[in-house]
């Protein structure tokens, strides 16, 4: 094994980044080692404390406090969070978690009130009251209470303009306070050329006909991804299109089922979680995300900077960057019929022209420029 390459001097800010959960498929993760890297090319000091951090260089504090079930696990991992970064010195501690010990506050998972109410749109009333009576939810909602309320938060980093205003609204938050950074993806990793490429290998591989069209989902936690709405979406187009779908569900093999049920399993392929998503956006036409609440995915960015049309819904951030007609399409996350339609639309020279805009939406959020944003704040909260 290669040893890895030195790091640059640390000039910047000594910097903690909180974030419990790791998954080697999750966007999360992708982008917080993105960030990690490129913020030490900035000079900071980078420190992340963790339950879990699998492959890490040996800087990260791992923390493994004693519980009992999920439910006590994330009280237990910021009870034992605040209590280290209270005995070690960090410039800055910035929390991908929701914990009062935080100066800064990174929003990546957006509001949670929020997206209990866009959950709420497609419960009946026994799965509303079970909701508002779980102990859960009631203690997430509690923290980002707590959170928000904290004298000691500096900042609160927001992806999206969407998730900038719920916070606004909901907790009364002053604007200084609120800083938009949005998720960066590389231009170079994510290009149209992995369709030459890839393209070809990858139908033969799934078994999808060269010429079909195919949409790409990638998410996981089908209920928030709204995959069930993709797949009416796919059984009602008429242009009879493919789907590959990447991420990972609990309950996937009801999905499966409904596919059948649909009449499309043969033109659906659950994936399961992939930690690289290239050669199935490759293998794609579009790129769908039917999505209740989704405060900047970057899956969706990537599917853009490989040159894809993105057909989103409003509770997604990453709508932003969307032009209507232009570069793709926005549809409510239960409007079946709509979504089906903006697919029909996508036809091989619309695909690509859309894809063509889409791609030079997303290439300005490159990681340099997100880095820089970054200690841009850290350079405004930690004078000198």
């Amino acid at each position: 094994m290669s040893a890895a390459p030195p790091r640059p001097p640390a000039l910047g800010p000594r910097v903690a980044l909180v974030r419990g959960r790791y998954d080697a498929a999750g966007g999360a993760e992708r982008f917080v080692q993105a960030a990690i890297a490129a913020l030490r090319a900035q000079g900071a000091s980078i420190t992340v404390v963790a339950r879990e951090w699998p492959g890490h260089d040996g800087s990260a504090i791992l923390l493994r406090p004693f519980h009992i079930g999920s439910l006590w696990r994330d009280r237990a991992f910021a009870r034992a969070a605040c209590a280290e970064l209270a005995r070690r010195r960090f410039d800055l501690v910035q929390s991908h978690e929701r914990i009062p010990c935080c100066d800064v506050y990174r929003a990546g998972d957006g509001v949670h009130a929020q997206w209990l109410e866009e959950r709420a749109r497609i419960q009946g009333p026994l799965a509303r009251l079970a909701t508002r009576l779980s102990p859960q939810h009631r203690q997430l909602l509690a923290a980002e209470r707590a959170l928000f309320a904290s004298p000691r938060l500096r900042a609160v980093i927001c992806n999206s303009e969407m998730v900038r205003g719920e916070i606004r609204a909901r907790f009364a938050l002053a604007p200084e306070k609120l800083v938009l950074i949005r998720n960066a993806v590389d231009g170079e990793r994510f290009h149209p050329g992995l369709r030459e490429e890839m393209r070809d290998a990858v139908r033969q591989q799934l078994g999808i006909p060269r010429e079909a069209r195919v949409v790409a989902h990638v998410g996981s936690g089908f209920e928030r991804k709204g995959v069930r709405f993709l797949l009416e979406a796919l059984a009602r187009a008429q242009s009879a299109p493919w789907a590959v779908i990447a991420g990972r569900d609990k309950a996937v093999r009801g999905y499966m089922a409904h596919a059948a049920r649909l009449g499309i399993a043969q033109r659906v392929r659950f994936l399961g979680g992939v930690s690289d998503v290239r050669p199935y956006l490759a293998a794609s036409d579009a790129f769908v995300l039917a999505t209740l609440y989704d405060p900047q995915p970057n899956a969706v960015l990537e599917a853009m900077a490989c040159g894809l049309p993105v057909i989103t819904t409003p509770k997604c951030g990453a709508a932003e960057l969307l032009v209507e007609a232009r570069s793709g399409f926005v549809r409510d996350a239960l409007d079946v019929a709509g979504i089906a339609a903006a697919i029909d639309r996508l036809g091989p020279a619309t695909a690509a022209a859309l894809g063509e805009a889409a791609r030079g939406a997303v290439l300005p959020y490159s990681p340099a420029k997100m880095a820089a944003e970054y200690v841009a704040l850290y350079g405004r909260l930690v004078p000198g």
